[in-house]
């Protein structure tokens, strides 16, 4: 069950579910997250059954980012989120990210995960796309679980990047 905006108002206020956001960025059934922070993802990687070798990043500076044609950049929500143990969340792009031809790469929220989150853009298009930090990149849909869960323990707890 997806959550209204009563239902997520209310655990923003008795569970902190949510911090940093702006009231009017609530919407009916799900919150408008903002970038934060960019950063560039470089170096080979790979993911294995037993290791994983991550990007090395370098945050970008100032408070607007060009992303040329096929680049991915990271961004760091300006939100954090502290999922109680019965709810998860989805993260969707905001329409004007798809009308500009900018793919929003995203993972699923986990119970008991606690942090800003953390997303790739990548530049679909033909064309450089600029974003300013504190512009609305995506919604993020929070869900009621059903049945025992177990908390978020992973390697991004807290809001690591990477």
């Amino acid at each position: 069950m997806i959550l209204g905006n009563s239902e997520i108002k209310r655990l923003i206020e008795d569970k902190k579910l949510i911090e940093e956001h702006e009231e009017k960025n609530i919407q009916g059934a799900g919150v408008d997250f903002r970038a934060r922070t960019f950063y560039r993802p470089s170096g080979d990687t790979k993911v294995h059954k037993e290791s994983r070798t991550l990007p090395e990043i370098s945050e970008i500076s100032g408070d607007t980012v060009s992303i040329k044609p096929n680049e991915l950049i990271l961004v760091e929500t300006i939100e954090k989120v502290n999922m109680p143990s019965d709810i998860a969340a989805r993260i969707l792009p905001r329409s004007t990210l798809c009308r500009c031809g900018v793919y929003l790469l995203t993972a699923f929220v986990d119970p008991g995960f606690s942090g800003r989150l953390t997303v790739g853009l990548k530049n679909m298009s033909n064309h450089s796309f600029e974003l300013e930090k504190g512009a609305r990149i995506m919604q993020v849909m929070f869900e009621k679980t059903e049945g025992d869960t177990v908390d978020y323990d992973g390697r991004y707890q807290g809001g690591k990047v990477v």
